[in-house]
């Protein structure tokens, strides 16, 4: 049996035996170690530095907004409930504050500008992060209708491109950095609905925000989670919608489906789920983290281990691959078609 050590030794002395590998070699090694460098300089002055932070009730911008109210920043975090706000403000420091902001109502943030506004005085606003969201109704594109699409979109889209102009200014005085979070949904499709439709906009969105704020001094990055634990993917609020997206559909395009999909939709669903979530919240926060803390941000983070190792990738690849995958991951409509 061939040892592991005595393979890696016969694999450096032919690539040291040959000067293009070597040379190669030393390149790449030199390449990955100045960009761990870079990437690991932090900004200084944490104590005074403001961030704004939307959706705080629960999942990522809970936990972001405690994990830096520890680092010393002034946190100002959203959340769309009081009793979100309270459990929070429970749950920090002093120096966090909670504000009610409902993202799809330009008069809920303008208040909240005016609020920020007053806190952060003329040092400007150095961090904000979009991270409200929702992701129901979802599901095939046949079981929506138009109210189903705005209802995401408003909130996933719409909501981040009117917290980030009314903030721009408060932004521009620091300069500081904007962090937005979308979904390696929003490089490949696997499900119809608002919420593949919204994360690709929040990506182009962000990539033009990116390029015309640069001027300015100011950082825009792009959180791309894989499939976590928190409400977006919570399977007791998924079923029921499907459930009314399904009950609501007309007996003829039920048929086309046939008698069996519903259930077993539901059961590629769950799967799904259960197999891809991770509960550590946590990959998701430190990317947003070093996006606020690093003298030299990423330009995009993709977080978790399913986004990098499978659909990151996956998205480089051609359509019909990721066409064959779905059929295998979902169920096949089995009732009457017209040839």
């Amino acid at each position: 049996m061939v040892s592991t050590e005595s393979v890696t030794s016969y694999l450096l002395e032919v690539i040291l035996s040959h000067p293009l590998m070597t040379c190669a070699l030393l390149l790449f090694t030199t390449a990955a170690i100045c960009w761990y460098i870079r990437d690991s300089y932090v900004v200084s002055g944490f104590s005074q530095k403001y961030v704004f932070i939307t959706g705080c009730d629960s999942g990522f911008g809970n936990l972001l907004a405690r994990q830096l109210d520890q680092k010393g920043f002034h946190v100002i975090a959203a959340c769309l409930t009081e009793k979100g706000a309270a459990e929070l403000a429970a749950a920090s420091s002093l120096t966090l504050k909670t504000l009610l902001v409902n993202v799809t109502d330009s008069e809920s943030i303008r208040r909240a500008v005016e609020f920020v506004s007053r806190e952060v005085g003329e040092r400007g606003l150095w961090g904000l992060v979009n991270n409200a969201g929702r992701s129901i109704p979802i599901g095939p594109p046949e079981w929506m209708q138009m109210e189903d699409f705005t209802k995401v979109l408003d909130v996933n889209l719409l909501g981040v491109i009117d917290v980030t102009l009314q903030f721009l200014p408060l932004l521009k005085k620091a300069p500081g950095r904007v962090v937005n979070v979308a979904s390696v949904l929003g490089r490949l499709s696997l499900t119809g609905g608002g919420y593949c439709l919204s994360k690709w906009g929040v990506e182009a969105f962000s990539d033009s925000l990116r390029r015309d704020m640069h001027q300015f001094g100011i950082k825009v990055s792009i959180i791309e989670p894989g499939f976590f634990k928190t409400s977006v993917t919570q399977l007791d609020l998924i079923e029921p919608d499907l459930r009314r997206l399904w009950a609501r559909l007309p007996k003829d395009v039920k048929d086309s489906y046939g008698e069996t999909y519903f259930d077993d939709y539901l059961k590629a669903q769950e799967f799904s789920m259960n197999m891809l979530c991770s509960p550590d919240l946590s990959k998701v926060t430190n990317c947003m983290e070093h996006a606020l803390t690093a003298r030299f941000p990423r330009t995009r983070y993709g977080a978790g281990w399913d986004a990098k190792l499978f659909w990151i990738p996956l998205s480089y690849l051609p359509s019909f691959v990721l066409d064959f995958f779905i059929d295998v991951l979902l169920p096949l409509p089995t009732g009457t078609r017209k040839i």
